[in-house]
């Protein structure tokens, strides 16, 4: 079952990776055409085209940047229940949680209304408390008769 909960994490990390991408495929172009040079900006961070840019060229940013945030957690408890030994119902929260991720993602990315991306968000997170209680009761009460001698 541990690559089964693996999975998962995989496909969010590739999700990541592809709004990555698709950040640099809004930003890059709508720079040049605001005539912004990224050589006359030493040290200069994605927050300060904020005002600069047209506000949907930076939700896939906004976005990239939820997704290096609360999915840490979400890698952390998929390792320890994949080391614990993921049950199907571990596996399927998961999968929720990545479904849901990628939902909101596009949800914000093309949408943005901030009522559904709440609800997104809510869902997921619930999904997430939910795997986190479980890898707590997977490890806390873990059976230490049962490890390797």
């Amino acid at each position: 079952m541990q690559a089964q909960m693996l999975a998962p994490a995989a496909v969010l990390v590739v999700w990541t990776l592809i709004m990555l991408f698709w950040l640099a495929g809004a930003r890059l172009p709508a720079m040049k055409k605001a005539g912004i040079d990224l050589g006359d900006r030493p040290g200069g961070r994605g927050q300060d085209l904020e005002g600069q840019l047209d506000p949907k060229v930076n939700w896939p940013s906004h976005n990239y940047s939820h997704l290096t945030e609360q999915p840490t957690l979400f890698y952390a408890i998929v390792v320890t229940l994949a080391l614990m030994g993921a049950g199907a119902m571990d596996v399927l929260l998961a999968w929720i949680y990545v479904g849901l991720r990628i939902v909101h993602s596009l949800w914000q990315v093309l949408v943005n209304k901030v009522p559904i991306r709440f609800l997104l968000f809510i869902g997921a997170t619930i999904a997430l408390v939910v795997l986190a209680i479980r890898a707590v009761l997977a490890t806390v009460f873990a059976d230490p008769s049962l490890a390797p001698q």
